[in-house]
């Protein structure tokens, strides 16, 4: 893929361990994220920025020409190598071409290895010239992902010099940085003063750093290829061995990682596996790049898609084994902390998004003839536990009501995904029975339900009840919280996305085919943008176009008209369904819904889908330029939906395109009521653990 050279278009490089590098195709570092080496102590958590950049020159006949390109407060680009960059490519790692005034072009290759806290950049001739030099200066910081640096004396620039490599220990408590390379290095110290960050600044936080740089690489380039590799020392995982030459180790890893990728399918594929890293012994997903770390929720929507989607189960049931060991009270951990220590509890949905991929995920499985018995049982126990705890009672009010639905919420804990909050103000407090929340446990409690019979009727109640409460005429839609407040009765009519997952994205749709298409043309006409659905329609008063200013500001506006892109899969998903999913219907929706979603693959985070966009013109990109559950569920609509559904939809393969009652649900289960599972048990009669029911 070759990219636009602008500062509003990223690239990334992930390690699988929680680090990576990352910049824009200008080569302009514009967020305090913007990186050479970020590496993480405890994978995929407590990241730290060891490279910020470099400082590069090539010499040639002609004089010396600037490379790179810094920006300086209060607004100042010096020195402008910006202006040399002839080229960009994405594919197979981001490459830029420079093309000096006297003819000479010269070619930078940045690529991080999996599974290695390590970024390696090269330097080569592509033509104009048989002469030059290179110059290349580090600059450091050493500090957490989250701060900035600033000049100090405790920052150590002395340097460990031996052929072949430096080593230098700025800190003592953060992790040294090893330098493998194949020229000469001069040890000079230098503070570079007053880089200002553009993101940072418009995003209403501090904004500028000082930088530490202990000295200067040359190469002659007429004699090959300039070689670095930057890695992370003391780190509790291995790194290369940095005793064999750099030249093997680089020409190694570059084959390797090659191959790696190709491997993995196209450039979706790879952006997908950018997303997967290692916790503990298994699998997890990073929720977004540069800031997040793993998410419960974003975990679950998003494997359906970067996972699943793209065939690789032993990654999925390394997840979702991994996840279901932190299983608690019945609930799954929203996130944990940045350094890793500590697991936060205050998700109602994380642990429903886990029953539906773990279903998702148990079908494939079966599909594909790798389903383990141990893994179903393990699995099941889980979920069981989950539904059980849900079902008398969890943490923050949780629990299911007389009339079968979930209930939850407590003041001043946001449980949903809609969970934005300025200080002690919860910006969407949705306490009660939040519309998406019972999609998800109708959803819930049919899966289970099918393993274990005893919630057949807990399914069925919700059911009825859910047909019954949550739907708002003068809206042609659904309320988005009944007993708004744990207020029986009151019920909240915003007109937001959440009620699309009640037709779309989950296996069971919970409304008739009149109102399933009623509600999906209300939420087409008022929602709908190039980019996925705005979070709440205008013209509420609460309705803010634009996600601008600083933090407060921003927050304020999250999840009011905010435009979200991972809502494009449920969506699109909602209007095939109510359209049967004819060829017609799929080829207008290919149209109409991808293509705007493949254009934006080029627009912010190359390759990737951004967290959020403006909700009115011209949808500007927001938030996290790199976000799984977008992009995942990119892949799950590409791969899955316009491709299986429209070949399955002829036959009565998806009985639960419309349930509308509990006769009806009955009545198209009937075929399906005596199918055994992969391990000769009838369904809903999975065997039990003994003991414990959840690891």
């Amino acid at each position: 893929m070759k990219g636009t050279v602008r500062e509003t278009s990223e690239w990334l490089e992930a390690d699988g361990l929680g680090g990576f590098s990352s910049g824009t195709t200008l080569l302009v570092r514009t967020r305090r994220y913007h990186a050479l080496l970020l590496a993480s102590r405890k994978p995929p958590t407590d990241r730290m920025v060891l490279v910020n950049g470099l400082e590069i020159a090539a010499v040639t006949a002609s004089g010396e020409y600037s490379l790179s390109s810094q920006r300086y407060a209060p607004d100042v680009i010096h020195p402008d190598g910006r202006s040399r960059i002839e080229s960009f490519e994405q594919s197979p790692f981001p490459r830029w071409t420079f093309r000096l005034e006297d003819g000479v072009r010269i070619e930078q290759e940045i690529f991080v290895p999996h599974q290695l806290p390590c970024a390696v950049v090269t330097f080569r001739l592509v033509g104009g010239a048989t002469q030059a030099h290179l110059r290349v200066r580090p600059l450091l910081s050493c500090r957490d992902h989250h701060a900035l640096h600033h000049e100090n004396p405790d920052f150590r620039f002395e340097t460990r010099h031996e052929e072949g490599f430096v080593f230098w220990q700025p800190y003592s408590s953060v992790p040294g940085i090893r330098v493998k390379f194949n020229g000469c290095y001069t040890h000079q110290p230098l503070w570079y003063r007053g880089f200002l960050y553009s993101e940072e600044r418009d995003r209403g936080f501090e904004c500028t750093e000082d930088l530490a740089s202990p000295g200067e690489f040359e190469f002659d380039l007429a004699l090959g290829e300039a070689q670095m590799m930057f890695c992370a020392d003391r780190l509790p995982y291995a790194v290369p061995d940095l005793d064999r030459p750099c030249q093997c180790d680089i020409d190694e890893l570059r084959r390797r990682e090659i191959a790696r990728r190709t491997g993995l399918g196209g450039e979706l594929e790879h952006a997908a596996d950018q997303y997967l890293v290692r916790r503990a012994e298994g699998h997890s997903i990073i929720a977004g790049y540069p800031w997040f770390t793993d998410w419960g929720r974003d975990t679950f929507i998003a494997m359906r898609g970067l996972v699943l989607a793209t065939g690789r189960l032993d990654v999925a049931r390394s997840i979702l084994l991994q996840w279901a060991e932190s299983v608690t009270d019945g609930m799954l951990p929203n996130r944990f902390t940045d350094d890793g220590s500590k697991a936060e509890y205050n998700s109602v949905d994380a642990a429903l998004w886990f029953v539906v991929a773990t279903h998702e995920y148990l079908e494939a499985a079966a599909k594909s003839g790798s389903s383990r018995n141990a893994d179903r049982v393990r699995l099941l126990a889980a979920i069981e536990s989950i539904l059980d705890r849900y079902r008398n009672g969890a943490l923050h009010g949780i629990h299911a009501d007389t009339d079968g639905l979930l209930a939850a919420g407590e003041p001043g804990v946001q449980l949903t995904w809609m969970d934005a909050r300025v200080g002690d103000q919860v910006i969407t407090p949705r306490i009660g029975k939040p519309v998406e929340v019972q999609a998800l446990w109708i959803n819930a409690l049919w899966i289970i339900s099918r393993h274990v019979p005893r919630f057949r009727e807990d399914f069925e109640r919700a059911l009825e009840s859910f047909s019954k409460r949550f739907w708002n005429e003068e809206s042609s839609g659904l309320f988005d919280v009944v007993d708004d407040g744990h207020q029986q009765g009151r019920d909240d009519a915003s007109f937001r996305p959440n009620q699309i997952l009640a037709v779309g994205g989950l296996p069971l749709c919970l409304l008739d085919e009149a109102r399933a298409r009623k509600l999906v043309d209300s939420v087409e006409k008022r929602l709908w943008t190039p980019l996925g659905l705005r979070s709440l329609a205008p013209p509420d008063s609460r309705y803010r176009p634009h996600y601008t200013g600083g933090p407060a500001e921003r927050d304020s506006a999250y999840h009011q008209g905010t435009v979200w892109p991972w809502l494009v899969g449920p969506f699109v998903e909602a209007w095939l369904r109510v359209r049967g999913f004819s060829p017609p219907a799929t080829l207008e929706a290919r149209a109409r819904f991808v293509s705007p979603m493949l254009d934006h693959l080029e627009e912010a985070g190359l390759n990737h889908v951004s967290e959020i966009a403006d909700a009115e013109l011209p949808h500007t990109p927001r938030g996290a330029p790199f976000q799984a559950w977008s992009l995942g569920e990119l892949l799950r609509l590409s791969r899955v939906v316009l491709n299986v559904r429209e070949q399955t939809a002829k036959t009565d393969h998806d009985p639960f395109r419309f349930a509308r009652t509990k006769s009806a649900v009955e009545s198209t289960e009937r075929s399906q009521r005596m199918v055994q599972n992969e391990d000769g048990f009838p369904a809903g009669a999975a065997p039990k653990m003994k003991g414990k029911t959840a690891p």
